[in-house]
């Protein structure tokens, strides 16, 4: 198993940033690849952006030339810099990860709220 714990959200202004950090426990051999969703109210979750082990990235269009998602193998850590934050990023954001050959994300972390006010 691995556990997940996400922490840096909070409330910023418009046109503002927050970085969203994420330490994975555990099992860590199994770790494949690492990723962000939000959620915001009556809304499904939504991939962000993840991250292999490799460090290929993969960006949702409306976050794209905002956000930087990033990871650091050694350490267990998880990294999603977000600049240029808009009301509509508004949401809780969780970290995930998935076995490595895995198609599904299966951990994840208890979330972080990140607010963005206009």
């Amino acid at each position: 198993q691995v556990q997940l714990v996400e922490s840096g959200g909070g409330l910023v202004q418009a046109g503002g940033s927050l970085r969203l950090s994420c330490v994975a426990s555990g099992s860590m051999l199994i770790i494949g690849n690492m990723g962000w969703y939000h959620q915001a109210p009556g809304k499904q979750r939504e991939l962000v952006a993840d991250i292999t082990r490799g460090g290929n990235t993969n960006y949702a269009d409306s976050v794209k030339g905002r956000f930087t998602i990033s990871r650091d193998n050694a350490k267990n850590w998880v990294y999603l810099q977000m600049n240029n934050l808009r009301p509509e990023d508004t949401a809780v954001y969780y970290c995930t990860t998935r076995r490595r050959g895995g198609g599904v994300y299966e951990f994840w972390g208890q979330g972080t709220q990140v607010t963005v006010s206009s």
